[in-house]
């Protein structure tokens, strides 16, 4: 255990009672479920199911979503799966999502005691973390137990590669305690095993082998009559400082395409209101799904400001803007509006999936843009030339196909571990 990382522990036990108030903090922010708080402190919500169990971890809603067919495997396999997370919307798309067989909890705040409660109850005899979840309390705390831990789907950008180079003993210390790490690409593999990753393997990107978000047909038909025969679009994703300006593109191009009707779906749709003001002071008419309003004639802006629904309008919109993107935030992933046959614009800052958007780019599926003039004139020219919309939409979906293959490398790589428990379990 390096210094940092022993201060970092000792400061974790001693801040407790500050945790304990980031919580209801949160909660009064409405960034917690009040009535699972207990769960963030390692108290179960339920009881552990018996037989083998898997604890599979993603932060949020991309991370839990591209982990699904990972949990369905090994359901499958037997196990009980408890899929954990931190936010409140990635626990409401679980809710829709999870097979049976798995169960969701939220993460424990990286606090020893918080983990030690937590790893008590649930007695893992697998775990996996996505991405780049690498807290340091948690790590150790399975390791000391002796449970095989492993990175799936991990990346590391260059940003976060120069960052964990300033603790360069203590990256390493962290990252000698996975068994496995399954790299998305091999640049990110090849900072893994540089910043002292024992065992690495690229698998590539879980993302590309999820199946396409979900759409009740019924409503997909509904919307679709309502919206007739008007050119439309929707903006994903968004974050604050991409509303804006949204609403001036739609302003600069709805005298030249009559009847424009502009999806704007943010990231975080507790942010409803504050997107439907944005528009509101643009000028625009605006309506709010989350207030049970349709996309009429009337609507220049409808905010899809609900949960898990997505699917839906990428189904209804043939050209997405990705967001996250024109703010330097390194962007969202495109891959769902491709499998839904979307054209795909997006802004300069897609470093979180900087592989991704370079091989869509490079099928002419998606076009880059840097500002609103810009991001103007794409739609303006594809809302007029739908053929080449559909050749773009086309594009983008072959280049996601053919980079799917992921799930089988990693489940390959994980089938050792499972055979030893069985190896174990009946010796």
């Amino acid at each position: 255990m390096t210094l940092p990382l022993t201060l970092y522990r000792i400061g974790m036990t001693l801040l407790e009672p500050a945790a304990a108030s980031l919580l209801v903090s949160r909660r009064k922010k409405g960034k917690e479920d009040p009535e699972r708080m207990g769960e963030r402190r390692g108290l179960a919500g339920r009881a552990r199911p018996a037989g083998r169990l898997a604890w599979v971890h993603g932060a949020s809603v991309g991370e839990v979503v591209s982990l699904m067919p990972i949990v369905e495997r090994l359901t499958r396999r037997g196990f009980r799966v408890l899929v954990t997370s931190g936010t409140l919307t990635s626990a409401a798309v679980l809710a829709q999502r999870l097979p049976p067989g798995a169960a969701h909890q939220f993460m424990p705040l990286d606090v020893p005691r918080y983990l030690r409660r937590f790893l008590d109850h649930w007695l893992p005899d697998l775990v996996l973390f996505a991405e780049s979840e690498i807290w340091p309390n948690a790590v150790f705390a399975v390791r000391e137990r002796g449970i095989p831990l492993l990175l799936v789907n991990a990346r590391m950008s260059e940003r976060s590669f120069r960052r964990w180079r300033q603790a360069p003993k203590s990256a390493r210390t962290l990252l000698e305690q996975f068994d496995l790490c399954l790299a998305q690409s091999q640049a990110d593999g090849e900072r893994l095993a540089r910043l002292g990753a024992p065992r690495v393997g690229i698998a590539g990107n879980l993302k590309f082998d999820v199946p396409a978000p979900p759409a009740d047909a019924r409503t997909v038909a509904s919307l679709s009559g309502i919206i007739a025969g008007r050119p439309v679009w929707v903006a994903a994703s968004t974050h604050g400082g991409e509303e804006e300006i949204i609403s001036l593109v739609h302003r600069a191009l709805m005298e030249r395409r009559p009847g424009l009707l502009t999806i704007i779906a943010p990231r975080h749709p507790e942010r409803g209101e504050a997107v439907a003001d944005i528009a509101h002071r643009a000028g625009l008419n605006v309506a709010l799904r989350s207030e049970g309003a349709l996309p009429e004639r009337d609507v220049d802006v409808y905010v899809a400001d609900t949960i898990g629904e997505l699917g839906l309008f990428y189904r209804l919109a043939p050209i997405a803007f990705i967001g996250r993107s024109l703010v330097p935030l390194g962007g969202q992933n495109p891959i769902e509006p491709a499998k839904l046959g979307a054209a795909i614009l997006h802004g300069p800052h897609v470093y979180n999936f900087a592989d991704i958007y370079a091989a869509i780019d490079r099928a002419h599926g998606a076009l880059p843009v840097a500002d609103a003039e810009s991001l103007a004139q794409a739609l303006a020219m594809l809302l007029k030339d739908t053929a080449r919309t559909r050749a773009m939409a086309r594009a983008a979906a072959q280049t996601v196909e053919s980079l799917g293959g992921a799930l089988e490398r990693t489940m390959r790589a994980i089938e050792p571990y499972i055979l030893h428990m069985d190896l174990r379990h009946n010796g």
